[in-house]
């Protein structure tokens, strides 16, 4: 009984908090803004198909996507990338052969510039590429292996990226990871009959909607004719 208080009431505010400094000392460490969180007025989105803008925890990458599963021919793309945090942390902690963050807002894709120019000198690696691009814009790399996407959009923009991440599969086959964030729109991938759970991290916030916003999914796409509707 205690224990389930603890975790129900105790632990959301002390994860929180948690979270709060580990993100300040990533911020002083790496001389970065990453914080913060802006809305859709501010970054000027008219659609509402495009989020807001708040950044993924700082241990949430290395939690859902372990290291020891990613090796040197991956390449990782972060769809609304913002600030550049998540895509920081790919090129400093794991082996990939290429990462790109896409950011829609100028804002945004500008903080997340300089943050990735000072930092260039420390990245584990070396193929970084910052788009400032609607993602609708951006064709997907046919050697796209992982995906991130926290929540960066719904409804159309959303069905069309999933189409769109099949398309290429399908294409070229192979392996591909999507890792979701706050997945909102979860049912569109059940949907398609192509998207196997591998791994969930569940929110530790009080309230199911709060809770889902730090909960994480990470997926793999079935090759077609494979899965079931």
């Amino acid at each position: 009984m205690l224990g389930q208080l603890f975790v129900s009431l105790a632990k959301p505010p002390y994860v929180a908090a948690r979270q709060a400094v580990t993100g300040a000392l990533f911020e002083r460490r790496y001389g970065v803004t990453t914080a913060g969180a802006r809305s859709r007025e501010e970054l000027g989105f008219s659609d509402e198909d495009y989020n807001r803008y708040l950044p993924a925890g700082l241990t949430s990458l290395r939690r859902i996507l372990r290291k020891g599963e990613v090796g040197p021919d991956d390449v990782f793309a972060d769809l609304g990338s913002g600030m550049g945090r998540v895509v920081l942390q790919a090129a400093l902690a794991y082996p990939f052969r290429r990462v790109v963050g896409v950011e829609l807002s100028t804002e945004l894709h500008e903080i997340a510039t300089g943050n990735l120019e000072r930092n260039r000198d420390r990245l584990r690696v070396r193929d970084v590429t910052l788009v400032h691009a609607d993602v609708l814009d951006f064709p997907i790399p046919d050697d796209l292996t992982v995906v991130f996407l926290y929540n960066p959009f719904f409804g159309e923009v959303f069905r069309t990226v999933v189409d769109r991440l099949l398309e290429s599969v399908d294409r070229a086959p192979r392996e591909l990871r999507v890792i979701y964030g706050n997945p909102v729109e979860e049912e569109v991938l059940r949907a398609t009959g192509r998207f196997e759970e591998v791994r969930r991290l569940r929110g530790m916030r009080p309230g199911r909607e709060w809770s889902r916003s730090n909960s994480f999914r990470l997926y793999r796409v079935l090759p077609a004719g494979t899965g079931s509707r």
